[in-house]
């Protein structure tokens, strides 16, 4: 909804849009039969649903005070735009008035963008977990007038769904003190989820704890077809990223060789987009080969920063071909004219899976008239890429040397071909209907694309991927960030809306820490710095010495949440943790270290039993068992000389620079006019400065 700001409109221009006004409203009503509270929305799953006949509210203040004031219970489905089964349990049940009429008689329907609220996903999440030990969505929830869940479950068919609620309405209609009863313990078993106190434990990382953690998680990995065993497969990112750095720093070949065996698999699958680059969500099999079609920013911004770090370790030309190629396609299709990122691309086109995406033979090879015989056997048109309905997925298992080998032609004709292939194939793509777009554009997300481009701008110097890291950066700091370090969650249609979680401030301040590296400005340092402490007065727990999830300023849900466990997305906590640690380290704020070590010494009983989930608290402990580099340059050749010493994969190293003098603790006293010297410290203490690159790199072995 656009905002006029102007504050003086002639009487003509008002009744001129009081009339388009009226007409539109006129419009609405003929091509929809139904229309709900959401259609004041902006987000755009929650606008999918405005001409539902189930009468739809969202989740404020108001919803809740009308389900208190009527005694009614609340019926909670979340999801996302990107979502598949949302749409298929949106067409079969939400669309239907007989089943609309059941929700809307017994309930107040409450939907719910989980994007938009992590915060109330979070808690019912959890309360469905608890019920049935498993989760997904779309995710719908049955709780009383209060918001405590009595009921709750995934994807239902319609006559089933139609079941449970009547079910469900006539229980709390017959015996609502055990519904009451039942719902209060259920808010008792959420409170303590994931809400973990001060380990008061002497603090001592060592390798061992890492190499404890790391065994029984090795014995999951798939070492034919990387990632976990078993499917489905999700990339994981965080997960990978930690173990790339652990085998490095511990010569562990066979956790390297799985760390590349995993990326190289994925980069062939099916779950990248072989010809528009990008990954997908998941793959719902054991060969990353059919994915969930979705393509979502966060996975996509995480797995740029993954591949361009792998390149810096395994030097393979296929991990820059990733880098490059995701990030075509994040501003192709991602990427707003004001800098932003968009949140999501749905698996859907024209009410099918997958349907933009996947080709059959016969159009291939109409499209496809030259090499056509190398084409299917470079991606594998075959029963190896045979997916649905006669459909092909394109998708790779052997490398172009060997391709071109078995077809007599080199590699660099090979690399013609196939940048013909996929401008032909695109052209054609584009003619298609287009997968839905979700043009909201989330704080953390854009923060995790924002460190993506600048990771990308850091290994392989393409200052175009450095412009558009600082045009975001500047969309989120002048748009979605307050002058006292408060942030805004969303933003669409020129809005600020929703109170930023702990995610955006964490994800955020890191992506504005490798800023820093990258071109030396302080702004991006306090700018940090603010978002830091903000999040330390509205977040911080001084008892257990972790952060909640919403900020102190929020209205109460059933619980007020830590986020602990890393995900596909790591834990807020755990990201906070290591801004903590890296910010403490170029501000000398000792404090802040110490917050960091505490916060990763709470959680390190639990580490061996679920290792993945605490990847990136593994990744700061890390910081303190090996020798943690602080390399300060200084003189007017500063960047370039950072972005050679770069060139060497040292993940236990941190950047400072400037061009000239600086009061940072680290810099201080180290200008000398007409130079560029080089400092390789630790916990402050510097080795002899230098201006050869090769001697620095030997210092930080």
């Amino acid at each position: 909804m656009k905002i006029i700001s102007r504050l003086l409109i002639t009487v003509f221009i008002i009744s001129s849009c009081n009339g388009q006004q009226k007409s539109a409203e006129k419009k609405v009503k003929k091509q929809h039969q139904y229309t709900n509270a959401l259609v004041n929305e902006t987000s755009p799953y929650l606008l999918q649903h405005a001409h539902n006949p189930v009468d739809w509210h969202p989740w404020n203040e108001e919803t809740l005070d009308k389900a208190k004031r009527e005694g009614k219970l609340l019926l909670i489905s979340i999801g996302y735009s990107a979502c598949h089964w949302c749409h298929v349990m949106e067409h079969e049940s939400f669309e239907d008035a007989e089943v609309a009429k059941i929700m809307n008689e017994n309930f107040i329907c409450i939907k719910v963008d989980r994007e938009e609220r992590p915060d109330v996903d979070q808690v019912y999440m959890t309360a469905v977990q608890l019920m049935n030990q498993r989760g997904g969505w779309p995710l719908n929830c049955v709780a009383l007038p209060n918001g405590k869940p009595f009921w709750g479950g995934t994807y239902f068919r319609k006559e089933d769904w139609k079941k449970q609620i009547l079910g469900l309405a006539n229980a709390y209609k017959n015996d609502p003190n055990g519904v009451i009863e039942f719902a209060n313990k259920l808010a008792k078993g959420i409170q303590q989820v994931e809400n973990i106190g001060l380990n008061t434990e002497v603090i001592n990382f060592t390798w061992k704890d890492l190499n404890n953690m790391v065994s029984p998680w090795a014995e999951r990995f798939d070492n034919t077809e990387g990632g976990s065993n078993g499917s489905p497969k999700f990339p994981m990112p965080n997960a990978y990223h930690f173990l790339l750095k652990y085998a490095h720093l511990s010569n562990n070949k066979s956790v390297l060789d799985h760390v590349e065996l995993t990326l190289d698999k994925m980069a062939f699958g099916g779950i990248y987009d072989q010809i528009g680059g990008g990954f997908a969500r998941y793959s719902v099999d054991k060969l990353w080969k059919a994915p969930h079609f979705e393509k979502m920013l966060y996975d996509n911004g995480q797995l740029v920063s993954l591949y361009a770090d792998a390149y810096l370790k395994f030097k393979k030309p296929l991990y820059k071909e990733v880098v490059f190629e995701t990030l075509d396609f994040i501003e192709r299709e991602l990427m707003a004219d004001n800098g932003a990122f968009y949140s999501a691309l749905d698996a859907d086109s024209e009410g099918e899976e997958g349907k933009f995406y996947v080709w059959n033979e016969t159009e291939l090879k109409l499209f496809i008239r030259e090499d056509y015989a190398i084409f299917e056997d470079y991606y594998n048109v075959n029963r190896t890429g045979l997916w649905e309905h006669g459909n092909y997925i394109l998708l790779r298992k052997d490398t172009k040397k060997k391709v071109a080998k078995n077809h007599k032609i080199t590699v660099v004709d090979l690399d013609a071909k196939i940048n013909n292939w996929k401008q032909i194939l695109m052209k054609e793509r584009d003619k298609r209907i287009r997968p839905g777009l979700d043009d909201k554009s989330l704080t953390s997300w854009n923060g995790l694309m924002l460190k993506g481009y600048v990771d990308a701008y850091m290994t392989f110097g393409e200052k175009h991927h450095l412009d558009i890291a600082i045009n975001n950066a500047n969309f989120i700091a002048n748009t979605q960030m307050q002058k006292d370090g408060k942030l805004w969650h969303s933003y669409k249609d020129g809005r600020s809306t929703i109170n930023a979680y702990l995610e955006d401030y964490a994800i955020v301040s890191a992506a504005f820490i490798r800023l820093y590296e990258a071109t030396f400005d302080e702004l991006w340092l306090n700018r940090a710095d603010l978002l830091v402490k903000y999040s330390l007065e509205k977040f911080f727990d001084t008892k257990s010495g972790m952060f909640y999830f919403t900020s102190k300023l929020d209205p109460e849900l059933v619980a007020r949440k830590m986020e602990i466990n890393d995900n596909v997305i790591p834990a807020s906590n755990s990201v906070m943790a290591n801004v903590l640690y890296d910010l403490g380290t170029i501000l000398d704020k000792r404090d802040y270290k110490e917050k960091a070590i505490t916060i990763a010494n709470n959680v390190k009983p639990d580490m061996e039993k679920y290792a993945s989930g605490y990847a990136n608290y593994a990744t700061l402990m890390l910081k303190e068992i090996v020798p943690f580099y602080e390399v300060a340059i200084v003189g007017k050749d500063a960047h370039a000389k950072a972005m050679e010493l770069h060139k060497k994969y040292v993940p236990n190293k941190l950047f400072v620079g400037c061009f000239e003098k600086s009061d940072l603790e680290l810099l201080e006293g180290k200008y000398v006019e007409g130079t560029t010297m080089i400092y390789v410290c630790e916990n402050k203490v510097c080795q002899l400065p230098t201006a050869n690159i090769l001697k620095a790199k030997e210092l930080m072995k």
